[in-house]
C-alpha cells in the first residue's frame, strides 16, 4: 500500500472521508473497488473494535413458534438469540480449546469424574439481580428435568449428582468423562436467573445485550448491556436479527445493504454473490451435515433392509457436486467426519449401488406403497433440490420415494423430530461424545432417529470414562458402524458453513462450531463505518 492510500485509509478511519470517496479516489489510482475494500476492512481490522451503530443480521430458520426459552432452540435464529443475551459457563474457541466465561475457572479431579467450575463474581442479570452459583445450579437441574424437554437432555443424564459449594459449581458424573467441559458449551445451557423455572422465556441472561423487540417468525432487536462483565464483546449498541428464511431474500438484503451478515449462502450463487461491490463470501468447514432421517421405530422405516435400500440409493457424489457446489465433502451416514479428532478414516465409504438398493428393497418385503419424504426449503440450503435428486436415484431402483414439500414455518417443530421421514442439518458437536449422546443416546430428547440400540448405548458410556485415546477411538469406531448400518441417518454430505459479510463488518473470524461465527458475529464483530 502506498502512502497517498495509507493515508486515505486512515482518514477514513477518523470519518475525514466516506468509504465511497475512499473507493472512488482509489479507482482513479488504478485500485478496483473489490481490492480497496479489502484495504479498508484490513485497517479496521488492525485498528481494532469500533463501538456504535446498529449490526443487522438476515438469519433463516426463524418460526413463529420460536421461544426465548434456551431448552427449545433447534434452528439458527434462536441460537443466534441465545448468544446475544445469554452466557454459558464455557465456550468452545475456534481452534476447538474450552474458554471460560461464567465460569472463571475448571477444575476437575484426576479421574476425570467430578468437576468444579468456579462462579465468576460480580456478574448481573438483565434485571439488576447478581449471578450466584445457585442460578447455575438451578439451569442444569431444569435442563436434567424430562418435562422442559430441552436439547441438553442427553448430556445431562450422565451427570449422577450437582451441588454448590462456596463460589463453586460442583458436577459429579456416573463415570468420567474428560471432554465435560465441552458438554457444558452446549448451548441451550444458558445460565438463567433461578434457572429458569419460574419464566423460561423471559429472554433474562447475563449477555452483552438486552432483548427489545421479540418478534419470532419476524425480527429481534437488542439493545446493548450498559453493565456487561466483559468489555471485549457486544462492541454495537444495537443488533438486529431479521428472519429471512428465503435465500433470496438473504441475498438481496446483503448487496442492498439492508443487512450486514447474512448465514447461509447458498452455493449455487456463492460465487457470483463473492464477485459483488462491498461483500465477501466467508467459508469455513467443520461438523455440519445434511441428513435425511428416518424412524427406526415407525413404519416402513422400521424396517433395517427398506433403510439400507435408501441409503445405497442416494447419489452422495450427485448431491455433493449439484447441491453443494464444491462447498463440502461426501457423508457415510454416520455424523462423524475428520473434523473430530478421534474419526476413524478406515471406515469404508459407502457407495451408491443401484444393485444393491434393489436387494435390500426386496428383502425388506415393502408392499410398494408412496414412502413420503417431507422437506422444506429452510431444512438446509439445496434441501428440496436435493430430495428431487434422491427421488430419482431411488425410482432406479423401484423404490416409490414421495417428496411432500412443508412450509418453513413451523418445520422444526411440526416436521422434525416428528414425522417419521424428513430433511434436517446438523450443525455437528465439537467432540463425538457430544454428538452421540445428543442424538443417538436412546434416551436423548433429540434422538431424532430414534435409534434406540443397547450395543451402541453400552459404548457411548463406556468410550465416557475411557482415558486411553486409542481405546476410546476404538469405541468410536465401533459406534459409527452402528450408526451407519442399523441407524436410521441418511448422511449424503457434510456441508461448508458460507456465509455473506459485508466488508462494513470487521472482527469476523472463521469459526467450524456452528454457522456465523459460533451463533456469536453479532457479539464479536463491529461496524467499521
Amino acid at each position: 500500500m502506498n502512502d497517498q492510500l495509507k493515508s486515505m485509509t486512515a482518514d477514513v478511519a477518523k470519518g475525514l472521508m466516506t468509504r465511497r470517496e475512499f473507493v472512488g479516489r482509489a479507482a482513479a489510482l488504478g485500485v478496483t473497488a473489490a481490492v480497496a475494500n479489502t484495504m479498508l476492512a484490513t485497517q479496521a481490522r488492525a485498528e481494532g473494535p469500533v463501538k456504535g451503530g446498529t449490526l443487522k443480521m438476515g438469519i433463516q430458520g426463524g418460526e413463529s413458534t420460536n421461544t426465548l426459552d434456551p431448552a427449545l432452540a433447534a434452528s439458527s435464529v434462536p441460537t443466534v438469540n441465545l448468544r446475544n443475551a445469554f452466557d454459558t459457563l464455557v465456550n468452545v474457541a475456534p481452534d476447538g480449546s474450552i474458554e471460560n466465561r461464567l465460569a472463571e475457572s475448571v477444575e476437575a479431579t484426576s479421574d476425570a469424574k467430578t468437576w468444579n467450575f468456579k462462579i465468576r463474581k460480580g456478574v448481573e442479570f438483565h434485571d439488576g439481580k447478581p449471578l450466584t452459583p445457585e442460578d447455575v445450579l438451578r439451569t442444569m437441574e431444569r435442563h436434567s428435568n424430562e418435562d422442559a424437554t430441552s436439547g441438553a437432555l442427553g448430556i445431562m443424564q450422565g451427570i449422577e449428582s450437582m451441588k454448590v459449594d462456596g463460589d463453586n459449581f460442583s458436577v459429579t458424573l456416573s463415570t468420567p468423562n474428560a471432554d465435560l467441559p465441552y458438554l457444558m458449551a452446549d448451548y441451550h445451557l444458558q445460565i438463567q436467573p433461578d434457572g429458569g423455572f419460574e419464566n423460561p422465556t423471559a429472554g433474562i441472561g447475563t449477555g452483552a445485550y438486552m432483548v427489545e423487540v421479540d418478534e419470532p417468525g419476524i425480527r429481534h432487536l437488542f439493545k446493548k448491556n450498559p453493565n456487561y462483565w466483559d468489555d471485549s464483546i457486544g462492541h454495537a449498541d444495537e443488533i438486529e436479527v431479521l428472519v429471512l428464511n428465503d435465500a433470496t431474500a438473504r441475498t438481496a438484503a446483503l448487496q442492498s445493504g439492508q443487512v450486514h451478515i447474512i448465514d447461509r449462502v447458498d452455493p449455487k450463487i456463492a460465487q457470483l454473490l463473492g464477485r459483488a461491490p462491498n461483500v465477501e463470501v466467508k467459508s469455513v468447514s467443520g461438523p455440519g451435515h445434511y441428513v435425511f432421517i428416518m424412524h427406526c421405530d415407525t413404519a416402513p422405516t422400521d424396517n433395517n433392509d427398506l433403510r439400507l435400500a435408501l441409503k445405497y440409493a442416494i447419489n452422495r457424489e450427485e448431491l455433493v457436486d449439484k447441491i453443494l457446489r464444491g462447498y463440502g465433502t461426501v457423508g457415510n451416514d454416520f455424523p462423524i467426519n475428520k473434523a473430530y479428532p478421534l474419526f476413524d478414516e478406515t471406515i469404508v465409504q459407502r457407495e451408491h449401488s443401484i444393485e444393491k438398493a434393489k436387494e435390500h428393497y426386496a428383502a425388506s418385503g415393502h408392499d410398494g406403497s408412496p414412502i413420503i419424504l417431507r422437506v422444506a426449503d429452510g431444512a438446509f440450503p439445496g434441501a428440496v433440490d436435493a430430495a428431487a435428486l434422491f427421488q430419482e436415484s431411488a425410482k432406479a431402483a423401484g423404490i416409490p420415494l414421495e417428496i411432500k414439500r412443508e412450509p418453513n414455518d413451523g418445520y422444526w417443530t411440526e416436521v422434525w423430530n416428528a414425522q417419521p421421514f424428513c430433511a434436517s442439518y446438523w450443525s455437528g458437536r465439537p467432540v463425538q461424545d457430544q454428538m452421540y449422546t445428543t442424538a443417538y443416546l436412546s434416551t436423548a430428547d433429540w434422538n431424532d432417529t430414534r435409534f434406540k440400540n443397547a450395543e451402541f448405548d453400552a459404548l457411548l458410556n463406556g468410550a465416557k470414562a475411557e482415558l486411553d485415546t486409542e481405546k476410546r477411538k476404538a469405541a468410536y469406531s465401533k459406534m459409527a458402524m452402528l450408526v451407519r448400518d442399523e441407524g436410521g441417518t441418511i448422511c449424503p454430505m457434510f456441508n461448508d458453513s458460507v456465509e455473506g459479510v459485508s466488508t462494513s463488518v470487521g472482527g469476523w473470524i472463521s469459526d467450524p462450531n456452528l454457522t456465523v461465527m459460533n451463533c456469536m458475529a453479532g457479539i464479536k464483530c463491529w461496524l467499521n463505518a
